[in-house]
């Protein structure tokens, strides 16, 4: 066989701690079942601190807000809710935001986005969180349901879409979110109707791509939009710069380019096949012809989370001769951001018990999950990155004892499609029934995303761990408050 194509996860110190209490683990599986899921709150305070330090790097106002559709975690949003850094909380749902406030978020901290039904939009309003407007429709719906309820004025703000730059051949990318800025006028002249019942705090946008050219263009406009709203005697003060800052997940980038480099030569048919029943993640060969484009998450992204957010804010001004930031800065506007896996990156990993190891009729080896592609949805969101085995108690070192093996990880599913991954994933040695395999930071929508109860299949727990005077503690998730740790939570 080549040598084997690991894809290893990036572990900071937290996270590769938890991995390493193998003890600890086997007792939350053997207690809790499989599959597992096992955040950490403490890490989401890091994540967040160090979005804060750039902020102050750039002399920027404003706020963080957590996307919480990355992660249903009580416990994360209530770890956030108690942090003295402070951030606010991005709701996407009437479920969310009754989360939020349940969770001890006080409405000024919240930002209802996302499609809203009128249950939502009145929640919203009436707890006085911010509503961050799709369009004119939503505008016009939110303003009849203050004025028929007679709440208070709500902070509103505008997501728009589809910028141009000036005298620069750079467009953003399509987005089924926001207003395009050609219809801004209209908008415009909705928000001075409804003075009486919103307050308008700003403009933003939702832009879904790694580009941070793009998103400079995008972020140019709204400088630009606010210039405009002020001239019509409008006094929006908050730009919100979405989401999207993406998480690195693999430990080495060589490792990222010679894995796609093989599955290339694979699909061309230049070597073994990679994958199950060839399958090309986007590529396919076409008369000796390489087609299609890689649909996969670039698991490998060194400038990533608050690092991006730095590079953006680092980045040109395409037209107004500045960076980004201080164009902001001169201009005395707040800058809101919407991280979701970011600020989950390194916040847990969900664990999965072995149930059987076979090959198959092409003599590939199976391995069988107490799982499902549900319950660890990597390649949903197109992350390759490789599972940690933790040996079952008194059994082998998997870093020292056995071959290197390639595997496919199959689910717990009467389906065919049931598959983990549908790459051969490549351990130091081959798992044995009973050993957990452990899948590092899925926190970020890999965890509890998409997870249901199909088959009658049981839906992963949930717990948060914590470390505490040098041993890891633990708790069921929605069991968990900040201000208790230490009373009635579990030692291992």
């Amino acid at each position: 066989m080549d040598l084997p194509l690991y894809l290893e996860p990036r572990l900071e110190p937290r996270l590769a701690s938890l991995l390493g209490a193998t003890g600890f683990l086997r007792t939350l599986a053997s207690g809790l079942g499989s599959p597992l899921n096992v955040v950490l709150p403490d890490q989401i305070v890091e994540n967040l601190a160090r979005f804060r330090a750039v902020y102050r790097k750039h002399r920027l106002s404003g706020e963080v807000f957590f996307a919480h559709k990355a992660n249903r975690s009580s416990a994360l949003v209530r770890r956030l809710a108690a942090s003295r850094d402070g951030t606010g909380i991005d709701v996407a749902s009437l479920g969310e935001v009754q989360h939020a406030l349940g969770a001890g978020f006080a409405p000024a901290q919240i930002m209802a986005t996302g499609p809203k039904n009128p249950e939502f939009l009145w929640l919203a309003a009436r707890s006085g969180a911010a509503v961050n407007v799709d369009g004119r429709g939503e505008l016009d719906d939110l303003a009849a349901v203050v004025r028929r309820y007679g709440l208070p004025r709500v902070r509103v703000l505008l997501r728009l879409s589809s910028f141009s730059s000036p005298g620069v051949r750079q467009l953003t990318r399509q987005s089924r979110f926001g207003t395009p800025v050609s219809e801004l006028d209209a908008l415009l002249k909705a928000v001075e109707r409804h003075q009486d019942v919103v307050d308008f705090t700003g403009v933003g946008y939702h832009l879904d791509t790694t580009s941070i050219a793009e998103k400079a263009v995008a972020l140019e406009g709204c400088v630009l939009v606010m210039n405009e709203c002020r001239s019509r005697g409008l006094e929006p003060r908050v730009i919100d710069a979405g989401g999207g800052f993406g998480v690195n997940y693999l430990a080495d980038g060589g490792q990222w380019d010679r894995y796609t480099t093989e599955l290339t030569q694979a699909v061309m048919g230049n070597r073994e096949a990679l994958t199950w029943g060839r399958h090309g993640y986007g590529l396919r060969c076409e008369a000796g012809t390489l087609r299609g484009g890689l649909g996969l998450y670039p698991a490998h992204r060194p400038v990533a989370g608050e690092r991006y957010l730095d590079a953006l804010l680092s980045h040109p001004a395409p037209s107004l001769g500045r960076t980004l930031a201080a164009s902001l800065l001169e201009s005395l506007y707040d800058l809101y951001t919407e991280p979701g896996r970011a600020l989950v990156d390194q916040c847990g990993l969900t664990l999965a018990r072995v149930l059987e190891v076979r090959r198959t009729e092409a003599g590939d080896r199976m391995v069988r999950l107490e799982a499902n592609a549900d319950d660890i949805g990597l390649e949903e969101h197109g992350v390759l990155m490789d599972p940690v085995v933790v040996p079952r108690a008194g059994t082998r070192d998997p870093a020292a004892d056995g071959e290197p093996v390639g595997v496919y990880l199959a689910g717990n599913l009467c389906l065919e499609s049931d598959l983990i991954t549908r790459r051969m994933v490549f351990l130091p040695c081959l798992p044995q029934p009973g050993d957990l395999l452990g899948f590092p930071n899925t926190a970020g929508y890999c965890m509890d995303f998409s997870a249901d109860q199909a088959q009658h299949q049981p839906v992963a727990r949930k717990v948060a761990a914590w470390q505490e005077e040098g041993a890891w503690r633990w708790c069921l998730d929605e069991q968990y408050w900040p201000v208790i740790q230490g009373e009635g939570i579990h030692e291992a």
